[in-house]
Protein backbone atom coordinates (compact mmCIF):
# COMPACT_ATOMS: atom_id res chain seq x y z
CA UNK A 1 0.00 0.00 0.00
CA UNK A 2 2.85 2.63 0.77
CA UNK A 3 4.31 1.75 -2.79
CA UNK A 4 1.17 2.63 -4.43
CA UNK A 5 0.64 5.97 -2.39
CA UNK A 6 4.44 6.84 -3.14
CA UNK A 7 3.54 6.32 -6.45
CA UNK A 8 0.31 8.52 -6.53
CA UNK A 9 2.13 11.31 -4.77
CA UNK A 10 5.24 10.79 -7.70
CA UNK A 11 2.78 11.15 -10.73
CA UNK A 12 0.85 14.24 -8.61
CA UNK A 13 4.27 16.10 -8.22
CA UNK A 14 5.41 15.52 -11.75
CA UNK A 15 1.67 16.47 -13.34
CA UNK A 16 1.74 19.67 -10.96
CA UNK A 17 5.55 20.41 -12.30
CA UNK A 18 4.91 19.93 -15.59
CA UNK A 19 1.46 22.34 -15.12
CA UNK A 20 3.62 25.16 -13.92
CA UNK A 21 6.01 25.02 -16.73
CA UNK A 22 2.69 24.91 -19.14
CA UNK A 23 1.75 28.35 -17.23
CA UNK A 24 4.84 29.73 -17.72
CA UNK A 25 5.08 29.18 -21.09
CA UNK A 26 1.70 30.28 -21.88
CA UNK A 27 2.25 33.65 -19.88
CA UNK A 28 5.25 34.24 -21.97
CA UNK A 29 3.70 34.02 -25.65
CA UNK A 30 0.77 36.15 -24.16
CA UNK A 31 2.87 39.05 -23.10
CA UNK A 32 4.23 39.76 -26.36
CA UNK A 33 1.23 39.71 -28.52
CA UNK A 34 -0.50 42.25 -25.45
CA UNK A 35 2.80 44.27 -26.11
CA UNK A 36 2.16 44.44 -29.55
CA UNK A 37 -1.52 45.26 -29.40
CA UNK A 38 -0.37 47.58 -27.12
CA UNK A 39 2.22 49.37 -29.19
CA UNK A 40 -0.20 49.44 -32.45
CA UNK A 41 -2.31 51.75 -30.58
CA UNK A 42 0.48 53.55 -29.11
CA UNK A 43 1.52 54.20 -32.77
CA UNK A 44 -1.99 55.01 -34.10
CA UNK A 45 -2.50 57.64 -31.54
CA UNK A 46 1.36 59.01 -32.42
CA UNK A 47 0.28 58.81 -36.12
CA UNK A 48 -3.19 60.38 -35.32
CA UNK A 49 -2.12 62.92 -34.02
CA UNK A 50 0.96 63.77 -36.13
CA UNK A 51 -1.48 63.92 -39.15
CA UNK A 52 -4.07 66.62 -37.38
CA UNK A 53 -1.22 68.78 -36.24
CA UNK A 54 0.05 68.93 -39.76
CA UNK A 55 -3.51 69.75 -41.21
CA UNK A 56 -3.77 73.18 -39.05
CA UNK A 57 -0.45 74.09 -40.77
Amino acid sequence: MNIMKQFVNDMFERIANEAAKLNCLIKMLILPDELAKHAVSEGTKAVTKYNNSSNRQ
